[in-house]
Parts: C-alpha cells; structure tokens; sequence
C-alpha cells in the first residue's frame, strides 16, 4: 500500500513510517519543516507539507494515497481542548477525501475513551462518550465519518514510552522539577495504562492492513501502572521525595495536568491482541523510567 502518515516525523509517526516502509509499504509523510522532510527521505519515505492549521493542504497526499494514519497531533496541553477540537477538524477534512472509496483510515484516540461507566479496565468494544478526556472528539469525528460510509478505524493510545519520552508523564516530569518533589494523588491507587513506542508502532501497521471499518484498538502492553510506581521512580530519578498530593490541592499542584493526574485508566489490549497477532515485547514502563538520563 502506498499509505499517507501525518505527524510522520514526530516520536511515534517516525517509529509508525519504519514499521511500514519495513513491511513493503511506500509512505508519504507529513512534515512542517525542512528538518523533518529531511529525516523523512533518510527512512525512505516521501516528505509531504502540510500544517494541521489549514486541513485542506493534507487533501493533496490523500488524493495520492492508498490509505491515511492521522497521527499528528498539537501536543500544546494547556490549549488542550481547543487542540482536540482541531483534531476533529483535520480528521472530517481527511475523511472528506476519503468518502466513496473503501481506502482505509486509520485516526489515534486515547484507551480512556473505551472505559465502561461502572468501572474495571477500558476495553475495544466500549465508546464511553461521558468520559471527561477532550480527546473524545477525535473519535466523535469518526463516528460521524462512520456514518457516511468511510473506512475508518481508531487506535487508542496508552502512555507511549521510550527511555526519552513517555506521554504525560513527561510534562509531570516538569511539575517535579518545578515543585521538587514528585507528587501522586490520595494513595495513588489508580492506574495508568502504558506501551512502548515500537510496540505501539506495529499496532498501527497491523490495524491499517487490516482495514475494518470501525475497529478500535488498544495499543496496550501494560494494562495499569498503580501512580505511586510511577512517581516514586520519578522520585528516583531526580533524587526528590515521592508525597502525597490531597485531592483539594491538585489544581494547585499540578496545574492543567491536574484533569488526568487522579483518573484510573486501566486499560485491557486483549482483543486487539487475539485480532492482529499482537504481541508486545518492548520494555516496561518503569524500565524506560529507570533507563532516563534525568
């Protein structure tokens, strides 16, 4: 397939292009830079500008595409609900494109999404639309391309680890730096859902190849990670306390982060697993943690 990938050259798209361009696939990838177009001819991918700001420049690689992986997205978190707003717009204009063929789209949400009202892990057959995560729109925009007769399909993302970047985390890895100490919320029982980034770039792969239209699945390889673990290896890191932070002084403390950093989001990837062969094999999250250059 020739496959269009926005958001080609960031920390997961870059991993996402190598796992296509390694099965067979040709990739045209998106870039806003010169820096990007770039690294994007060294892994053997067509570079393609285009900005999220104006949807209708990506509309050119569609035409040229055989199938579309939406990955770029505005990681601005304190204008984060403008940003998913943003995103719900790119993925209509994409889908746009895309109507009246049976070319497979493939946009990203988060495992939060797939949390069932009573409570337990998020699973694949769940679209919870009373979850507080904005990011919401992304896969209420698909739903509405479902609708009209697009070929699309989610993958909902965990914290997304190397030993360099690992989703939220990063950013509260600033509020310990700022607060210098490493915060979690009440006991900090509740849980994050993790996945290395060359795990979750084959998902992304097997899923497109796949093409059903209104799959979703959960790039998941570690289902819940109690928040205590994650900041005391924080702790670790730095060389600070790990505390508790109380529920009336989160805002406080963490600022906009404070909206995720207390959610349980345990999240289940068996599905997806059993339907794609997925098998995850990269590092845990708390060895990508310990393996950080602080």
């Amino acid at each position: 397939m020739r496959i269009f990938v926005t958001g080609a050259s960031g920390f997961i798209g870059s991993r996402v292009v190598t796992a296509l361009i390694g099965a067979g696939h040709q990739v045209i990838g998106m870039t806003r830079s010169e820096a990007g177009a770039e690294s994007l001819k060294a892994a053997g991918a067509e570079p393609y500008h285009a900005s999220l700001e104006e949807p209708d420049t990506l509309l050119g690689a569609v035409d040229k595409a055989d199938g579309v992986i939406h990955l770029a997205f505005d990681h601005d978190f304190s204008r984060f609900v403008e940003n998913c707003q943003k995103d719900a717009r790119v993925i209509a204009a994409l889908g746009q494109a895309l109507k009246g063929s049976d070319r497979p789209m493939l946009i990203t949400s988060g495992t939060g999404i797939g949390s069932p009202s009573d409570g337990g892990p998020a699973r694949e057959d769940i679209f919870n639309t009373d979850h507080p995560n904005p990011r919401i729109a992304s896969e209420m925009a698909g739903n509405a391309l479902l609708d009209e007769g697009v070929n699309l399909s989610v993958v909902r993302l965990p914290q997304v680890h190397d030993p360099v970047r690992q989703g939220l985390i990063s950013p509260l890895l600033d509020i310990v730096r700022e607060k210098g100490v490493s915060g979690y919320v009440g006991e900090g029982r509740n849980r994050w859902p993790a996945g290395h980034v060359e795990d979750v770039a084959q998902v992304y792969r097997l899923a497109i190849e796949r093409a059903v239209a209104g799959a979703r699945y959960h790039a998941v390889a570690e289902e819940g990670i109690p928040a205590r673990d994650i900041a005391e290896a924080l702790a670790r890191g730095m060389k600070v306390e790990a505390v508790s932070v109380a529920p009336e002084d989160v805002q406080a403390h963490f600022g906009w982060m404070g909206i995720f950093v207390g959610l349980d989001m345990q999240a289940t990837s068996e599905w997806t697993r059993q339907t794609l062969g997925w098998n995850p094999t990269g590092p845990t999250l708390l060895e990508d943690l310990a393996a950080m250059r602080y």
